[in-house]
């Protein structure tokens, strides 16, 4: 087994804030910031009309007491409003950074609705926790009680993640499986830093490692171990692999070098907030510096990698998409902040092909919407004769993930898959075909939010707990 590299951190950058608090000569930076951070956050946290039906909680795929914690916020009261945020979210400082919370509880909240501006409830929540590590109200589990039953979570993405967080606050002893040389799935080497600051993943991981959970890096089941030798060890199983086959593109020229995947480019970037050393990124291969950059998606993740290349220094950088903005996944929000360091979206456009070897431009075919499909979304539909070259060194392919087919990598024989792939799985509880085994988030979901892998863990890991304690009582008839 590898040995998990030393961690190193590079130093994440915050724009100062526009409003100052007196007396700045005797106070440094973070004085500063800590001081007006909880002023804004108490002063947004007041705005929560504590309406009588919170439309931000029940849009929260969490049900986060949100109302209860803004209020505590808002009278000072920050570690009772760190412990109902931690009551229902496994991270609530990683979902208050990355959550698209213009289309969840802030899109909702009822100050929003009637016209004022939303309340900032993700920054808060990121407030809220931020300042809970900063005063060591964070804490490693203690189980009340220790058990000798093991779970194997196969997948150390926020929804395996979840899982072992609550297994483990019941005793349960948690080893948690995973193919990178760091825990955090997507987290991880996913999201961008400027997004979610890699530190703040790995104190998590620190902790759930601080409290007895186990984890083996490094491992890709069904080559450096098997799924029935993860079986065998453990009394119950969970899945929690994620979603990571990249969709590909057609048309000629689509194999050239040049034309990478999302998760190839973010990966080689994460790392070099590591730290790490990259050949990829030093030969230039993933690296926009210098190069006109074409990203082909709408989603987050194409999101993701346009801002990224912006800070890579890229000459130029420009995202195809197939509908219109109205119609395109990924947050708004995003869209409005890639458009201000200076991206430039092509609506209504799609890739036909690709020239050179390596690739130096993009055949594109300009696109309008024709009636609904079968989910009600206007099709796209070719404009005959409006095709025209897009100059690019760079083309970054982010246009969605599909799951691996786990039952013939893994050879196992009974685990029930749906024809698109993933994982077949009851509902809540993600209960599998095969007995004392769940899958959780995306490889059950389809590629989805964090928050609704932390979701599916939490409640999966529930139900792993009754499962163990039925068959424990059978044991003992």
């Amino acid at each position: 087994m590898a040995k998990q590299p030393m961690l190193k951190f590079v130093t994440v950058e915050r724009d100062m804030p526009e409003k100052r608090v007196p007396n700045l000569r005797n106070k440094d930076f973070h004085e500063i910031y800590a001081e007006y951070a909880d002023t804004k956050a108490k002063e947004q946290a007041s705005r929560c009309s504590q309406c009588g039906v919170p439309y931000c909680q029940s849009h929260c795929p969490l049900h986060n007491n949100i109302p209860d914690w803004l209020n505590m916020t808002a009278t000072g009261r920050l570690e009772e409003a760190y412990q109902i945020s931690q009551a229902t979210n496994t991270f609530p400082e990683i979902c208050g950074r990355i959550c698209p919370q213009d289309r969840l509880c802030e899109g909702n909240c009822v100050i929003e609705q009637s016209g004022h501006g939303t309340v900032t409830i993700g920054a808060v929540e990121k407030y809220i926790t931020d300042t809970a590590w900063e005063n060591g109200w964070v804490k490693p589990i203690i189980p009340s009680m220790e058990r000798d039953q093991s779970v194997g979570i196969i997948g150390a993405g926020p929804g395996g993640l979840a899982a072992a967080d609550v297994l483990r606050r019941a005793g349960v002893q948690v080893t948690v499986y995973d193919r990178y040389d760091r825990a955090g799935g997507l987290m991880t080497y996913g999201i961008p830093g400027f997004k979610l600051e890699k530190d703040v993943v790995m104190r998590r991981i620190d902790q759930l490692q601080q409290s007895g959970v186990e984890f083996v890096l490094n491992c890709t089941v069904g080559e450096d171990l098997s799924f029935d030798a993860i079986r065998g060890k453990h009394d119950a199983v969970v899945i929690a692999t994620g979603v990571y086959k990249t969709r590909d593109l057609e048309g000629p020229g689509s194999d050239a070098d040049g034309i990478v995947r999302a998760i190839d480019y973010l990966t080689v970037s994460n790392k070099l907030n590591f730290g790490d050393e990259v050949p990829e990124y030093e030969d230039g291969s993933l690296n926009a510096a210098g190069k006109r950059v074409v990203v082909i998606g709408g989603g987050d993740t194409a999101m993701d990698c346009v801002r990224t290349a912006i800070r890579q220094g890229a000459e130029s950088v420009k995202c195809l998409y197939r509908r219109d903005r109205a119609n395109m996944p990924g947050s708004q929000r995003e869209v409005q902040n890639a458009e201000e360091e200076g991206v430039v979206f092509e609506w209504l456009s799609a890739p036909k092909g690709f020239m050179g070897t390596p690739v130096d431009g993009v055949v594109v075919q300009k696109m309008r919407l024709g009636a609904p499909d079968a989910s009600g979304r206007q099709s796209p539909e070719i404009i005959d004769g409006a095709d025209y070259l897009e100059p690019a060194e760079l083309v970054i392919k982010a246009l969605g993930f599909e799951p691996e087919d786990l039952p013939k990598l893994w050879g196992v024989d009974g685990l029930e898959v749906t024809r698109w792939g993933t994982v077949r799985a009851e509902f809540t509880s993600g209960k599998t075909s095969l007995e004392g085994v769940y899958a959780v988030g995306d490889i059950v979901r389809g590629a989805s939010l964090v928050v609704w892998a932390i979701k599916d863990g939490r409640d999966s890991a529930e139900a792993v707990l009754e499962y163990l304690n039925e068959t424990r009582a059978v044991a003992a008839e």
